[in-house]
């Protein structure tokens, strides 16, 4: 997600081949932050730095990027903070009426249904947001949901959004895709790795996208997911 200029000025050649500069404003700005998610058989890890940035300015170093919507649901959001907000407490609200007309708090699926009607609603002038989506599906199995800016979605075995997508993807590709999609018996899409190694893959896959994306650093708020409840870790990065 590239950043966003702050208000600017375009010049335009006239007729008459003078420059004609006129004002010229955007509403968004990418506030950084990196998100992360692996889903494995019984957990589901959600990670996302705690940098907030604009620019080459650091705003503040404690800045979550999750949001527990619902029991066992997370959503993680990476890019403009003033739109991740919105998102964020919007969700909160549709959660809590799901939760009133169906007697039960929403499941992961259908969290993911209705993140996915929010952002697509919005399409015409799109939330500024990566998003992930995770939790642990009825059976037991972690579920993680990948979307676009407009609210094209899809659940996978593990997914990155952000600032540092680019950096930690390829990590997480070599270490738990299958070797080919056409390889038979197909794997199924949760990683094998017990819960452990899955959460060190992602520590190290944040140290490294640290030490060379600028929006992401100093702390790493992770989650991880059971049917034993939700549990908090902070992971501490490079302070520069």
């Amino acid at each position: 997600m590239a950043a966003v200029a702050a208000p600017f000025r375009i010049s335009t050649p006239s007729a008459a081949g003078d420059n004609i500069t006129q004002p010229s404003w955007s509403p968004y700005d990418d506030n950084g932050g990196t998100a992360v998610a692996v889903a494995g058989d019984g957990y589901c890890i959600v990670a996302a730095s705690t940098r907030l940035s604009t620019g080459y300015s650091i705003l503040t170093r404690e800045s979550s990027k999750l949001a527990t919507i619902a029991p066992g649901v997370v959503i993680a959001t990476a890019g403009m903070q003033a739109d991740s907000r919105t998102l964020h407490k919007t969700l909160s609200a549709q959660a809590l009426q799901y939760q009133f007309a169906h007697r039960k708090p929403i499941n992961v699926g259908a969290a993911a249904q209705m993140l996915s009607n929010m952002l697509y609603y919005k399409r015409f002038f799109p939330y500024y947001t990566a998003n992930l989506c995770c939790g642990l599906a009825p059976d037991g199995k972690g579920a993680v949901y990948t979307y676009d800016g407009i609210g094209s979605h899809e659940r996978v075995g593990y997914s990155c959004q952000g600032s540092g997508s680019n950096l930690i993807q390829p990590v997480l590709d070599n270490q738990l895709a299958a070797e080919s999609k056409l390889a038979l018996p197909p794997r199924e899409w949760i990683t094998a790795l017990p819960m452990e190694r899955a959460l060190d893959l992602v520590k190290n896959a944040f140290v490294s996208a640290g030490e060379r994306d600028i929006y992401t650093g100093d702390a790493v708020e992770i989650q991880i997911i059971t049917k034993e409840g939700v549990k908090k870790e902070i992971l501490p990065l490079k302070k520069d």
